[in-house]
């Protein structure tokens, strides 16, 4: 774990950067940066112990950011739904931005990019290694992180910045997550909308195993940069991990098959095992303790 160091995380207020940002928060100096268009995303950072910073990664200058920073966790971004309605923003922040900040923080010992899994082309029912082709899996969003991916790339190698890109496929805990979600329409009593391509495999990865493998990936960089998959050791099926939750809290899992569902976001693991290990978390163990802390006043079914 690392301790005494400079350490900037973008997009701090979020579901996959806050949880780093306030571990690493407990033996380093750490600076959170988002908008903070809600006031108390802030108050949460400041109680972590984190210093804010607040800036609009498409707008806003970095003339005014510390340059000193050891480490950096870029995973500011213009997610999915913000992606779709305004796509020149889009690639401001998730292209333009990233490369700034990456070019801003170039004396960093490790800079981390938070891309996605969302930016390979479908393989069918075959993981996808970090060989594959880029593709278009959910449009404007994908696009802007082929184009950030070729970008920090480039500066990586023209800088010589230790540089890690880690390709985010299915992480989930408390505060959200693909699994969250399909958890809440089952709670509402909706259909989860599927990829008629079934079964719909994923390698979900729990909020602890995420920030242990978060905080490695700072320390792994390289030039040009170390790129890998960033998941959970175990394939389950969506179909498979809804009808357990769907079991404990003694409702039904009803699937809708569309085309208008995402392809699923099956990764290969095996570099990342080499490079950041296993995942600790079974599936079942963080499923559970996913529903206990979003819906605590229902009683849960053993198993």
């Amino acid at each position: 774990m690392l301790s005494g160091e400079k350490i900037l995380i973008t997009g701090a207020a979020g579901r996959v950067a806050f949880p780093i940002a306030r571990e690493l928060a407990k033996n380093n100096e750490v600076h959170g940066m988002a908008r903070f268009s809600n006031p108390a995303d802030r108050d949460k950072l400041q109680q972590a112990g984190i210093e804010t910073i607040r800036k609009d990664l498409a707008r806003d200058s970095f003339d005014d950011v510390p340059d000193d920073y050891t480490y950096v966790f870029h995973a500011g971004a213009a997610v999915t739904g913000e992606a779709e309605r305004d796509w020149q923003y889009t690639f401001e922040v998730n292209a333009q931005a990233t490369g700034r900040l990456l070019y801003h923080c170039r004396s960093a010992k490790g800079f981390v990019h938070c891309s996605t899994g969302s930016q390979y082309k479908y393989q069918g029912h075959r993981p996808l290694k970090e060989s594959d082709p880029p593709g278009i899996h959910t449009h404007n969003y994908s696009l802007s992180k082929i184009a950030a991916e070729a970008l920090v790339t480039w500066i990586s190698r023209q800088y010589d910045v230790p540089t890690t890109i880690i390709r985010i496929c299915s992480t989930y805990g408390p505060t959200g997550g693909a699994p969250a979600s399909r958890l809440d329409l089952m709670v509402q009593g909706k259909e989860i909308p599927l990829h008629p391509d079934k079964p719909n495999y994923f390698n979900p990865i729990y909020e602890d195993d995420y920030v242990e493998f978060g905080i490695k990936a700072l320390t792994l960089g390289q030039s040009p940069p170390l790129v890998v998959n960033w998941a959970g050791s175990e394939t389950v099926t969506a179909e498979e991990y809804c009808e357990y939750m769907a079991g404990l809290l003694g409702i039904e899992a009803r699937f809708r098959y569309t085309d208008e569902a995402y392809t699923p976001l099956w990764p290969d693991v095996t570099f990342m095992h080499q490079v950041l290990g296993r995942t600790k978390v079974h599936w079942k163990d963080g499923m559970r303790r996913m529903i206990q802390a979003r819906y605590p006043d229902r009683p849960l079914a053993p198993g």
